[in-house]
């Protein structure tokens, strides 16, 4: 599809929404994060939910309850067991029945005109992904810790991507072709949103960030606590020896990207939080 397919005035391209969701989520994250997707000023005709393994009874509980109310909307996807969120979203993708696609994380919050004011950027710009910024809150959703400013248009997003993500992945919307044309999701343990992007890059698809907060996520301090611990390293050389790769990025790129994320993983917890605050969030 071209950006003429997009561009009335007067309606809206319907669109699919792909979340992922494993054993270890909160059923109450789970419920605030479906609630948001179905009070939006516009609303998807096509939600798609990857149960990546069996789940506790109270996740059930809260998709059974979607299921019901929006039978014609939601449809799931049953894994009998994890296989990790690569694969998840990989196959989810494939399920997806429209062009454009969202991507929800399932303890996230979407206000309640995120679809609307990303679909217009897909009806007024000639884009294959749009992104936009998130404010980041603690695990209740009660205190602001942070918010991740990303670069708004196509040239600064790549100049960015060669040191860090340059998409906030729980606010991207994106065009199914697009995707698949760069080769899907892959197993990336802990980047494959990002390297995902790169290889869009590469194909030299457009990018654009939304500069609105459209996302409430949750994680704040904990998360960053989280990245410290030593399980990060194989994944952060096995990332960046992918994108030397596939040549997105020179020898003396990966080696100071490998040498920033390995020290800001290895850093006591509070001297990481310091960091994450003063350079990696505003």
């Amino acid at each position: 599809m071209n950006k003429e397919d997009y561009k009335s005035e007067n309606s809206n391209p319907e669109f699919s929404v792909l979340m992922s969701v494993y054993y270890k989520e909160n059923s109450n994250y789970l419920d605030k994060a479906l609630e948001s997707i179905f009070k939006q000023t516009v609303m998807p005709n096509e939600v798609i939910l990857v149960e990546d393994g069996k789940l506790t009874k109270e996740l059930d509980e809260v998709i059974n309850k979607y299921e019901n109310q929006y039978a014609n909307i939601l449809k799931v996807i049953k894994y009998a067991e994890n296989r990790g969120l690569g694969v998840a979203l990989h196959d989810g993708i494939l399920q997806c029945t429209n062009e454009i696609i969202f991507r929800m994380d399932s303890d996230d919050i979407c206000v309640n005109d995120r679809f609307e004011k990303q679909l217009n950027i897909f009806k007024n710009r000639d884009v294959d992904v749009v992104g936009a910024n998130i404010v980041e809150y603690d695990e209740k959703m009660e205190n602001i810790t942070s918010y991740r400013v990303v670069p708004e248009n196509d040239s600064d997003i790549k100049k960015f991507s060669k040191k860090r993500n340059p998409i906030n992945h729980m606010s991207v919307a994106y065009k199914k072709s697009a995707v698949l044309e760069a080769g899907n999701y892959q197993s990336m343990l802990y980047f494959e949103d990002y390297y995902l992007w790169a290889r869009m890059i590469k194909n030299n698809c457009n990018f654009y960030n939304v500069q609105s907060n459209l996302i409430k996520a949750r994680g704040g301090n904990e998360m960053i606590k989280r990245r410290g611990e030593k399980k990060y390293i194989k994944p952060i050389i096995n990332f960046e020896k992918a994108l030397l790769n596939i040549k997105f990025i020179n020898y003396p790129e990966y080696v100071r990207n490998v040498i920033q994320r390995v020290i800001v993983s290895l850093i006591p917890n509070n001297v990481r939080l310091l960091v994450y605050k003063k350079f990696l969030r505003k």
